[in-house]
């Protein structure tokens, strides 16, 4: 079953953010399969997709949005907004993109200061999101300065934070390695890719929204 049913979703993201309209952000590292998530989200409401994904670190290089997407239990509709935001990186190298993923230098470039700029616009989406899943690789180290970074960002903004430790259908995968690294937000382990445990993901995310309110900024 996809990660929220039409059946339920509208009633119970009402009483999650209190209105009938919210935005949720996609975020997360490069190739962590935050666009695979959005994709599942959107193919389950909507028939739709987000967009491409590819093995190239920042396929994603804007962020995506869809507005509007309405889900219908039958008796009240709720319209949503999902953002897919661009990867977020301490640092792009665009000899990496050379390197290891044989791009041109010229192409190479062009992508990283793309990627760069991708960064800097994730960080702006912030200011109109009512939510964020944070897509996280439980087959790496979650200690990592980017991980850091992003989760430090969305404390200090008062952010309602959801961990998704996505690829457990990753041989190697630790998902419990996620969860003592960052024991201060609920951690789910999922499979974007198959849908695989999508339904305690949709639990969590109602047990931990209706009773986290976030911060007034000053």
């Amino acid at each position: 079953m996809g990660l929220f049913r039409r059946g339920s979703l509208s009633g119970i993201l009402q009483k999650i953010f209190g209105k009938k309209h919210a935005k949720i952000g996609i975020y997360g590292p490069p190739n962590v399969g935050k666009t695979t998530l959005a994709n599942r989200i959107l193919r389950d409401w909507t028939g739709d997709i987000m967009g491409s994904v590819s093995e190239v670190p920042h396929e994603t290089r804007r962020a995506k949005w869809k507005k509007d997407v309405k889900v219908d239990n039958g008796n009240s509709s709720l319209y949503m907004d999902i953002v897919d935001t661009p990867g977020i990186a301490t640092k792009v190298d665009f000899r990496e993109f050379m390197n290891t993923y044989g791009l041109s230098k010229e192409e190479a470039k062009r992508r990283a200061k793309e990627a760069t700029e991708g960064v800097i616009e994730s960080i702006k989406w912030l200011e109109g999101i009512d939510g964020v899943l944070l897509v996280m690789d439980s087959t790496q180290d979650p200690f990592t300065q980017v991980n850091v970074t992003i989760l430090g960002n969305l404390e200090a903004r008062g952010l309602p934070v959801l961990i998704a430790a996505n690829k457990i259908d990753v041989e190697d995968s630790s998902p419990a390695t996620l969860k003592s690294a960052f024991p201060q937000h609920p951690v789910v382990p999922i499979s974007a890719l198959t849908g695989y445990n999508s339904e305690n993901l949709y639990s969590t995310m109602v047990a931990h929204f209706r009773k986290t309110k976030r911060k007034k900024r000053r």
